[in-house]
């Protein structure tokens, strides 16, 4: 029996009680479209009885109910199913099930199959049960291989959940999804685009300005080609200027074995150790989303020793991050989720006699700790092709970091090219005082003209969070730089500019200005191109002896709200005074009432210092969904400028659709050379199911400006091409046919186009997605036979889920026999192939779901004497248009006694 059949028969028993109340439900005459049920199906056949004294004439002429007082019959056959591992998603695969008698419900059987999707495949069993999993007519139950595992199928969801104590699981990690069940994709070609265009009006000159984001892909088999550009277009203001850029093109693949993937062409490298630089050329990376949830970032191992079957709870800051049974003897959990920067786990072990043991495990975290046993890499080589950097030298790099402890991670880097090496090495500790981490990096630099420079760096890291406070000194980072020390990118500017390459601060490039009074005559003059001068403003460029950053958070109660701080100071050998930047900030409530109050001091590029404060509140209007939020905030800098600004933003519409802003604000002019202003304007968005848009007016005191955009995603795939929302890189194709109109709950107002396909824009690569669609707005014809689906998709990769549908039209039947009397309670009503198609309810009545526009059916039923009994039909139904829009159809017609199986009439 194939999958698709076994599914629908399946569903066709399963629903019988349903289509019992169904029946009761149409004896009124009430005629209601279909309602697609997506409850669970609860396969343990709970035992349950039926009075018939209850049903309407004391229960006469009823039918045999007993079937019904065994639960939801599951049909032997062959299902593809996701399988499910203690609620984690571990593959998708034909299930066999296999009823031990003709009367009991189908169970799943175990296979080699199945067995290596659990993570048993090595495992060594009994040579009984070994020749029954290599007999196919056999079936093996869960729980003759694991005493106390189970198994419970989800038939409206093709859904088989085991589960098994954790003390008998494998070795994979929470999360963990086999890279051979990862879904490599549709060979497809794909667009993300937005689009923007802007038109101001000010002192009598409109400027117009087209903006355009573009990113495009092709996917044949393993390989990805990846393409981003921009393109900008400006009128009005001069001569029209317009500019094509190429940010990266490559192709990439994923090396499943090495946890990596190698890309070809120009992308950036990675910013771990050394500056991130676009190069041309190839590279072979480590991608830390290949592992699963639980072992990204840092959490320590926690080890023990149980002394029974023992329960092991976690706790951090007294919340319960973790809890599971093991079994007697060392146990190791190595798959906690990494909670930020950490703070100390509390673990008690709970043994089965009632003693508790309690000890701590020190948790905190910075960037460069790795668990124990992860290892990061990268390899480049290739030509520099940096849109900063005018200068293409040949680069290699490699980086290692790996973990080797809980307290341990240690990590090394190198990276050479034209005029350039550094060096870095480093360790990351986890104690109980905290996370720490040390590198030095050593680098020497030629400069055209100047000779060379050569340097040290040493960069220590610190974060704790307190738990008496529980204040979070996320990290602390201190680094100290000799004189000769220069970081990749500025010894790559500096080595420009030595050449006369100033385009990063060249006056004369669109849309760049300078005030004169920023640059000294030396500067202006190098900038200018005087080669004298070159070794004068080389010399110039800030070079840090110093910096000091910090970030710091404090929850003040559950009512005092949360204060928090970031900062950086830094100083230079070749200038004199500290540049010191800030931010510090409170944020509370009342009531519904959001409030934040923040002061800042920043350095712009020219050495400008400005100290700016800033007060901005929300509230909502209202407490419905659609309720609008009123927003408001005001900004004063130090040079006495101010603005006041008061919003007002929503949403209408089904899945909120529909987004609006006003704004209005007031500018008082000081510091700006200017006279106060008032200004405002508003905000229009729409989410189609087949692209964003937005559009924006707005205007002042001598100016006025509108913009529109629109953004989306274009998917041309073996079905046809595809239009939805923007997207990231890695997509799903939903393909259900016929069933326009149904929605997918994973992206607000995505629906099923008329081609049967709709795009689902974000899935996380490498890891379980669940992709469920909601049969309402399906023609009254069409059925989900499943309404979720599992994926775990490589990254980039297009992927094609195909959700089963099934046609029916929907029909109250209104049956009599030939001597006037209803039809008996509970009756099947079958179609040619005796599959069930309703069941008979009060007065004769059924809802019944045919597939066809014409043919026989019957009802067959027991007699009160336990005789079998039948009667049958022709229906022709009214033709219809598909996918037209209709109201129940009924037949009123009469059922003729015929022969019933095993009795002559």
């Amino acid at each position: 029996m194939s999958a698709t059949r076994s599914g629908r028969r399946r569903k066709s028993s399963s629903t019988l009680p349903r289509r019992l109340l169904h029946g009761l439900a149409v004896a009124g005459a009430v005629a209601a479209p279909a309602v697609q049920a997506a409850d669970k199906v609860d396969d343990s056949a709970t035992e349950v009885s039926f009075d018939r004294s209850m049903l309407p004439g004391a229960g006469q002429g009823t039918t045999d109910l007993s079937r019904f007082e065994r639960g939801n019959m599951v049909l032997p056959g062959l299902y593809r199913l996701d399988v499910f591992l203690n609620g984690n998603w571990v593959g998708r695969g034909d299930v066999r099930f296999a009823a031990p008698t003709p009367e009991a419900s189908a169970q799943p059987c175990m296979d080699a199959t199945l067995l290596a999707q659990i993570g048993w495949a090595e495992r060594k069993w009994p040579a009984d049960i070994q020749a029954r999993l290599a007999d196919p007519k056999a079936c093996v139950a869960i729980d003759e291989l694991v005493p106390g595992a189970s198994a419970s199928f989800d038939q409206p969801n093709l859904r088989l959940d085991v589960s098994v104590p954790q003390a008998l699981l494998g070795g994979h990690a929470r999360g963990y999804v086999s890279p051979e069940h990862w879904d490599r994709g549709v060979n497809a070609a794909l667009l993300n685009y937005d689009i923007n265009d802007y038109r101001s009006h000010s002192g009598g000159v409109t400027q117009n300005a087209l903006f355009a984001s573009l990113n495009a892909g092709l996917n044949l088999g393993d390989w990805h080609l990846r393409h981003d550009s921009t393109f900008l277009r400006q009128t009005g203001a001069g001569p029209t200027r317009q500019h094509w850029q190429n940010v990266d093109t490559y192709v990439r693949r994923d090396l499943s074995s090495l946890r990596a993937q190698i890309t070809l062409g120009d992308a950036y490298t990675g910013g771990d150790l050394f500056d991130s630089v676009s190069i041309r050329g190839a590279q072979l990376a480590t991608d830390d989303r290949m592992l699963p949830d639980s072992l990204r970032g840092y959490a320590p191992v926690v080890r023990g020793v149980a002394e029974t079957n023992a329960r092991v709870t976690i706790r951090q800051n007294g919340i319960v991050l973790y809890e599971t049974t093991v079994a007697p003897g060392p146990f190791s959990i190595g798959d906690l989720y990494p909670t930020g920067y950490g703070g100390d786990l509390d673990v008690t072990v709970t043994e089965a006699d009632g003693r508790i043991r309690t000890f701590a495990v020190p948790y905190a975290s910075v960037p460069q700790l790795l668990r124990p046993g992860i290892s990061r890499f990268a390899v480049v080589a290739g030509e520099l092709h940096d849109t900063a950097i005018h200068s293409h030298p040949a680069i290699a790099q490699g980086t290692l970091q790996r973990g080797f402890t809980n307290l341990w991670t240690g990590y090394v880097g190198a990276v050479a090219l034209d005029g350039y090496a550094a060096v870095e090495l480093g360790s990351a500790f986890n104690t109980r005082m905290g996370a720490w981490a040390v590198d030095l990096t050593e680098a020497r630099t030629r400069i055209p003209g100047q000779g060379s420079d050569q340097g040290q760096s040493l960069r220590v890291s610190f974060s704790k969070i307190l738990p008496a406070t529980n204040t979070s000194l996320s990290i602390a980072t201190y680094r100290y730089s000799t004189s000769g020390y220069l970081g990749l990118r500025d010894a790559l500017t500096a080595r420009d500019l030595a050449r006369g390459y100033s385009q990063r601060l060249d006056p004369n490039l669109p849309g760049f200005t300078v005030p004169g009074s920023v640059l000294t005559p030396a500067q202006q003059a190098a900038l200018q191109g005087a080669s004298d001068n070159f070794r004068l403003y080389t010399n110039r460029l800030d070079r840090q002896r110093s910096r000091f950053d910090l970030s710091l958070s404090q929850p003040l109660g559950t009512r005092g709200g949360s204060l928090y701080v970031t900062g950086s100071a830094i100083d230079y050998w070749n200038r004199r005074g500290t540049d010191v930047q800030f931010q510090a900030g409170y944020n509370n409530h009342f009531g519904r009432l959001n409030y934040s109050l923040s002061v800042a001091r920043t350095r712009s590029v020219f050495g400008q210092k400005s100290t700016q404060a800033f007060l901005s509140f929300t509230l909502p209007l209202g407490s419905g969904i659609h309720a609008p939020t009123l927003g408001g905030n005001y900004t004063h800098e130090s040079d006495g400028h101010a603005l006041a600004q008061a919003t007002l933003n929503g949403t209408l519409g089904e899945d909120n659709a529909l987004s609006y802003g006003v704004t209005a604000s007031h500018d008082n002019g000081s510091g700006t050379g200017g006279g106060s202003d008032n200004a405002g304007s508003v905000y229009v968005g729409y989410r189609s199911p087949i692209a964003q848009f937005n559009a924006s007016a707005g205007g002042g005191s001598g100016y006025s400006q509108a913009s529109l955009a629109v953004s989306g995603t274009v998917v041309a795939h073996p079905g046809g091409v595809t239009f939805g929302l923007p997207a990231g890189d890695t997509i799903g194709l939903v393909q259900a046919e016929h069933g326009q109109g149904a929605r997918v709950l994973n992206s607000p107002g995505t629906q099923v186009d008329r081609h049967g396909y709709a795009l689902v824009p974000y899935l996380n690569p490498y890891q379980s997605n669940v992709v469920q669609l909601d049969p309402k707005g399906l023609p009254l014809d069409i059925g989900l036979d499943a309404t979720s689906m599992q994926t775990a998709p490589h990254a980039g990769a297009v992927v094609m889920l195909k959700f089963p549908t099934s046609y029916g039209r929907t029909v109250i039947l209104k049956l009599r026999r030939s001597d006037g009397a209803p039809l008996p309670f509970g009756a099947d009503v079958l179609d040619e192939q005796d599959r069930p198609v309703g069941v008979i309810g009060q007065g004769g009545r059924a809802l019944a779901r045919l597939n066809h526009p014409g043919g026989r059916l019957k009802v067959r039923w027991t007699s009160d004497s336990a005789s079998p009994m039948q009667c049958g039909f022709a229906y022709r139904l009214t033709p219809v248009e598909h996918r037209e829009a209709r109201a129940i159809e009924t037949l009123d017609t009469e059922c003729v006694m015929e022969t019933a199986p095993g009795k002559a009439l």
